[in-house]
């Protein structure tokens, strides 16, 4: 029965999958589905997706909330049209960690090019996962890959100066920014300022505009020159203004990181983040499972409770007594 059921899980996968690569809207949603719901597919159908990656455009747009990623999202996403090119849209809403729900409101927001087929918008809860973006992300741009989008757009949800795991997936990551949001250079310092290649200043028709553009500049000037210095863009993205130079500093962005040979070295980098992601989620399941069925689990927190232990050596104990053992994949 088990042999069975594994051989009719695999037609099932093989079969969306060529609907995939031949283009169906509806086999790409269906795979996805699949994957964020971790059905027993999963493994395989990322597993020959992944080598018929078609190398996309990965954009990635993050930013604090309410300084318009959506309009702006939804603002590149007709310019890319305007070039021609098919579109695959990553929206990323936060989830309830009371509920585990999520309202998606993106899918509410980005209402334009809806019914374009050149474009695809996909909504992706984050179901507790931090840094900005869905656990699932980096799957489902490896489906949208396949599939054979030319430009990939992954909008985070509204991230802090710390949520900057979409450097994770995207070549080219445009940090949107806003005027009088309080303190503008405590918006814009730590680890948002780091992963920007390009600097979008949205509502740039709000008094104070000017003032935050010099602050980001001289944020800017603070960094360790590289060959990039990344462009700061004003844009007016609910009328349109601003976005096709916006367009213009991120495909000279990726011209920058074709010429010195950086996009193959960021893909390296893209690559060891995200098997380093799989290996702490595929160490952490194999650890509490074994330990939940010999019940060194329960021990250990016992000895938590007690006082009698701490964590670093409850969990040292753990990782050695059972990593020896075959890992469990699991999606």
């Amino acid at each position: 029965m088990r042999d069975l059921n594994r051989n009719f899980q695999t037609e099932i996968s093989d079969e969306l999958l060529e609907g995939v690569f031949r283009g169906s809207r509806a086999h790409l949603a269906r795979a996805i589905s699949l994957v964020e719901d971790g059905a027993g597919q999963a493994v395989r159908l990322l597993s020959r997706a992944y080598k018929r990656r078609r190398k996309a455009a990965i954009l990635g747009i993050t930013g604090s909330p309410g300084v318009g990623k959506s309009t702006v999202a939804s603002g590149l996403v007709k310019e890319f049209r305007s070039l021609d090119h098919s579109v695959g849209v990553i929206a990323v809403d936060p989830t309830s960690p009371f509920t585990g729900g999520a309202i998606l409101g993106d899918r509410v927001r980005l209402r334009t090019n809806t019914t374009d087929d050149g474009v695809y918008w996909r909504s992706l809860a984050t179901r507790g996962h931090l840094g900005g973006v869905s656990r699932h992300t980096g799957d489902v741009i490896t489906l949208m890959d396949a599939y054979g989008f030319d430009d990939i757009v992954v909008e985070t949800v509204g991230a802090g100066q710390s949520e900057v795991d979409i450097m994770k997936y995207a070549e080219t990551v445009v940090v949107v920014l806003a005027p009088n949001l309080g303190d503008d250079v405590q918006a814009i310092k730590a680890g948002i300022l780091e992963i920007g290649d390009v600097f979008c200043l949205n509502k740039a028709d709000l008094p104070g505009a000017e003032g935050t553009r010099r602050d980001i500049e001289m944020m800017l000037n603070l960094k360790e020159e590289t060959g990039w210095r990344p462009p700061v863009i004003m844009t007016q993205a609910d009328t349109g203004q601003g976005l096709d130079d916006l367009v213009k500093a991120v495909m000279s962005h990726k011209e920058y990181l074709v010429s010195t040979g950086l996009l193959d070295k960021k893909a390296r980098e893209s690559h060891l983040a995200i098997l380093k992601e799989y290996l702490n989620l595929l160490t952490v399941e194999k650890v509490i499972r074994s330990a939940e069925t010999d019940g060194t689990l329960e021990r250990a927190l016992q000895d938590l409770s007690s006082g009698n232990s701490d964590p670093l050596t409850c969990a040292s104990e753990l990782l050695e007594r059972h990593l020896k053992e075959k890992p469990i994949v699991s999606f």
